[in-house]
């Protein structure tokens, strides 16, 4: 038994060694003969013979997107300007405090430095600084406003980057793309989006007792400072003034998106030559002081129309005293406008020029009048 138990022990021991032998072997050959060794891929590698050739190759390009917005975009952007106000000091019970800034944007539209804006930009500033697209900073001084079509040209000295061109706006129909550029926020410096001209004509109340008229409507994206930035168009023309959007209702809950307004480019070149020749727009002028007269004060105090102007006091001197007009007549029609809802008394006023003679219509007691009357300035 104990010799049968060595043979027995003998054999194991050769068995083992022998596979431990094996092992190590083969570990050595694979690692002097690398993957793949034997015409077989080794585990976990791929070798040369196991992908088939190929002669192409694989080349990286960059494509240039050059459409007719980028290029608008690349003609009007540097004359688009951003407009600081520096606001007037508050007294408070605590004592002074800073007045703050205001801001919005502006275009260039001469070479001799003159910018477009809008009126309420610009309103109440003590001082302004005009910041050009390249970053440059400028003191600026207003040449004019005109608060009733909400527009101001201010003037910069020095060199500039860029002057933009003025096209017709009455060429303009609704679907036409448009691009708005500005600063929205102030901080957000010559930000650029796109919509198209939602219609033309538009009217909106200014809450002043007249019309913001004939105004382009776009739902191109246009936020707190962007107003006197221009809307342009795919020729890179400035074809308005972008002036003011619509706000959701907190009265009903209407929710309102992608209503802005913009002076059209042919009110804006009429207004810019005035205020740059003159310093103001030549008004025509009646020489009244008025109430504006609807149907609810009609009711109310039992008047024999249901629109028009009152006219409280007169200038002696002034054309409406001239005409024969009185104290407690009231003005019903200018010329061919009558004074109602669609036409308020300004707007009326507005389509005439000092010097014009119109023939006014006036109701004094049951009577309705005929008057001819010559502006003055």
């Amino acid at each position: 038994m104990k010799r049968f138990w060595f043979i027995l022990f003998v054999v194991l021991v050769a068995f083992v060694a022998g596979l431990t032998g094996g092992y190590l072997g083969g570990m050595a050959v694979s690692r002097q003969a690398g993957p793949g060794a034997g015409g077989l891929p080794a585990a976990g590698f791929v070798t040369q013979a196991s992908v088939p050739p190929s002669d192409e190759t694989i080349t990286l390009r960059t494509v240039n997107i050059d459409t007719a917005i980028t290029q608008a975009v690349e003609k009007t952007g540097p004359a688009v300007v951003t407009i600081v106000g520096q606001l007037p000091d508050q007294m408070t019970f605590f004592g002074r405090v800073s007045g703050g800034t205001s801001s919005g944007s502006g275009v260039i539209i001469s070479e001799s430095g003159y910018v477009i804006t809008n009126n309420h930009v610009i309103e109440d500033a003590e001082s302004l600084t005009v910041i050009l697209a390249n970053g440059d900073e400028r003191p600026a001084r207003v040449v004019g406003t005109d608060p009733f079509s909400d527009l101001a040209v201010l003037k910069v000295d020095g060199e500039l980057p860029a002057v933009a061109e003025l096209g017709n706006s009455d060429a303009l129909k609704p679907g036409e793309t448009v691009i708005a550029i500005g600063s929205p926020l102030g901080d957000f410096k010559n930000t650029v989006t796109t919509g198209v001209i939602s219609a033309t004509g538009r009217s909106l109340d200014s809450g002043n007792g007249y019309l913001l008229e004939n105004l382009l409507q776009t739902d191109a994206a246009i936020n707190q400072g962007n107003s006197g930035g221009p809307l342009v168009n795919l020729a890179g023309q400035v074809v308005g003034i972008n002036t003011l959007i619509v706000r959701d209702s907190q009265a009903s809950n209407t929710v309102v998106e992608g209503l802005g307004f913009a002076v059209p480019s042919t009110s804006v070149r009429a207004v810019a030559d005035q205020l740059i020749a003159n310093g103001s727009v030549a008004r025509p002028y009646m020489g009244i002081r008025y109430q504006t007269i609807d149907p609810a004060v009609a009711r109310r105090y039992n008047l024999p129309v249901e629109w028009g102007v009152y006219i409280a006091s007169i200038d002696p001197q002034g054309p409406a005293a001239q005409a024969g007009l009185q104290t407690g007549d009231i003005i019903t029609q200018i010329g061919e406008f009558p004074l109602d809802e669609n036409h308020p008394y300004l707007n009326a006023l507005f389509h005439y020029a000092p010097g014009d003679t119109v023939t006014l219509k006036v109701a004094r007691g049951a009577e309705i009048l005929d008057f001819t009357l010559t502006f003055a300035s």
